[in-house]
């Protein structure tokens, strides 16, 4: 399947194009979907977002090809946050307001983590982006980014 060119005003597509960007955070990609870590500031190590690769605001305009693997690719981009976090749910939240380009929100749910309980985890996000909250810290992060890179391929494909 052949992406059409990035809409030009969309933030997803940049960071689609963006090298340094992917180089930090891609975890996986297949021809329809990318898995990413959550760019800095990232409110926890192992919350990820699953982009659709081609501009497409939501399941409302999958194509059929798109459709037909979306259940698959969260499942196990889902069990992939879990492998590697050791969490025992992922959340799995898509807004599309912040940017119209489908980016499923799939976040580590630990029990002995309260701020990862429900809506207290729209908190933590709000405070970590008003710099009220620290964010997880870069070398976190990075290590979290490559145990998924190690794990993606036996998970994903």
């Amino acid at each position: 399947m052949v992406s059409p060119p990035a809409e030009a005003s969309c933030p997803i597509c940049a960071l689609h194009g963006d090298q340094a960007e992917l180089t930090a955070h891609e975890i996986w990609r297949n021809d329809l979907w990318l898995l990413r870590h959550h760019p800095r500031p990232a409110p926890l190590a192992g919350w990820c977002l699953l982009d659709s690769r081609r501009h497409c605001g939501g399941p409302i305009n999958f194509v059929p090809e798109e459709a037909q693997d979306w259940g698959v690719v969260v499942q196990r981009a889902s069990q992939l946050v879990r492998a590697v976090t050791g969490c025992e749910r992922v959340y799995a939240i898509a807004f599309g307001e912040g940017a119209r380009h489908l980016h499923l929100h799939l976040i580590p749910r630990s029990a002995d983590d309260p701020r990862t309980s429900a809506w207290k985890i729209a908190d933590l996000y709000r405070d970590v982006e008003a710099g009220m909250v620290n964010a997880a810290s870069a070398d976190c992060v990075n290590e979290w980014v490559l145990r998924a890179r190690d794990l993606a391929s036996a998970v994903l494909d």
